[in-house]
């Protein structure tokens, strides 16, 4: 067994029992299931809701969830005798093995062996890691990411282009690989055709399925208000501007930690971007602005960095840049007991039924 997929099996498996601890000790708000209904949480129950009944059961709100995750959880779980939480858990975990695995050797290129370890150790116990391993999509979206970035290295642009195009169909911040890719394979003409072309084509699969299943086609470019997200006219500003003013409308102490925990991770994730840019390329810097762009760019009614340190989990640059950082023990070990210790409240949170993310 590797490196990673050592990092893999200790890091899911302690999440997961402390996630059964945390709901042994704490009140919860709803059941308690210690099994695969452990990892069924909020937007968990719209992928599994998709994957049963398809869009038809709710034309207006499942559109926000993209079809690739539910539609394999819905293969997947009629092979198993219709147990669709333990299919999407089944693809969750593998897709994190799978990304764990290509962070190594993708970072080892770069940073060497022991800056390969630092990469995916750090991505194994962020606060928001949980969901690596929950009824979600940021395992397959991150694997997807990994691989078309990969694949376009090697210069392979059908694959990559075809691994961009799931990426893309598995959330809407798929854009931001395709982009990425797009960068990479500028300026062949024919590649940046790859890269651009097939990711559109393949993407219109999902106005398709809309149409059949929710009588909408374009449901999806609509259904985020559903959700309070609006696109603010000052595209990212805007949304960085709601979240620094929400600290003084919060009107309760736990409206402001959500507010101040949001407003720390952005902090975070906007210190790491042009260091994303300046050591690693316009392509990954471009991907890693553009995936916190776009939330930004949509805030979220009264709490509007709603689910920002979950998004910045896929955006697999910053922890290669935190792995550079990581080469100070000081720093290292800073790194390590911060996003330990907020891991672990996020996975109280979550078993308990409290908003995590």
């Amino acid at each position: 067994m590797g490196p990673a997929a050592e990092l893999f099996f200790w890091s899911r498996a302690v999440i997961w029992l402390a996630a059964a601890l945390a709901l042994a000790w704490f009140p919860s708000r709803h059941g308690s299931a210690f099994g695969t209904g452990l990892w069924v949480r909020w937007d968990a129950g719209w992928f599994l809701r998709i994957a049963r009944h398809g869009y038809g059961s709710d034309t207006v709100n499942a559109p926000a969830f993209f079809p690739l995750y539910p539609g394999m959880t819905a293969v997947l779980g009629r092979a198993l005798g219709g147990r669709y939480a333990l299919a999407g858990l089944a693809i969750a975990l593998g897709s994190c093995l799978a990304a764990f695995e290509l962070l190594w050797r993708f970072a080892a290129e770069r940073l060497g062996r022991d800056g390969a370890y630092r990469a995916v150790l750090y991505l194994a116990v962020f606060p928001m890691a949980l969901f690596l391993q929950a009824v979600y999509s940021e395992s397959l979206y991150l694997a997807l990411a990994l691989a078309a970035f990969a694949l376009a290295e090697a210069r392979r642009w059908p694959a990559a282009a075809l691994a961009a195009a799931l990426a893309l169909l598995t959330r809407s911040s798929g854009v931001a690989v395709v982009l990425g890719v797009a960068i990479i394979a500028w300026p062949q003409r024919k590649a940046v055709a790859w890269a651009l072309g097939a990711p559109a084509a393949i993407f219109m699969l999902f106005p398709l399925t809309l149409r059949v299943q929710a009588g909408n086609a374009w449901g999806f470019l609509h259904s985020e208000s559903q959700w309070d997200r609006r696109l603010s006219p000052a595209g990212p500003f805007g949304g960085l501007w709601d979240g620094v003013s929400s600290l003084w409308a919060a009107g309760n102490r736990h409206a402001f930690a959500v507010d101040l925990e949001s407003l720390g991770f952005l902090a975070l994730f906007l210190a790491l971007t042009p260091l994303v840019w300046k050591r690693f390329g316009p392509a990954y810097g471009v991907f890693a602005a553009v995936s916190i762009g776009l939330p930004l760019s949509f805030p979220a009614g009264a709490y509007p960095l709603l689910s920002l340190p979950r998004f910045g989990l896929v955006v697999f640059p910053y922890f290669l840049v935190l792995s550079q950082a990581g080469r100070a023990a000081r720093v290292h070990a800073g790194i390590i007991t911060v996003s330990a210790l907020l891991l672990g409240v996020a996975v109280v949170q979550w078993a308990t039924y409290n908003w995590v993310a």
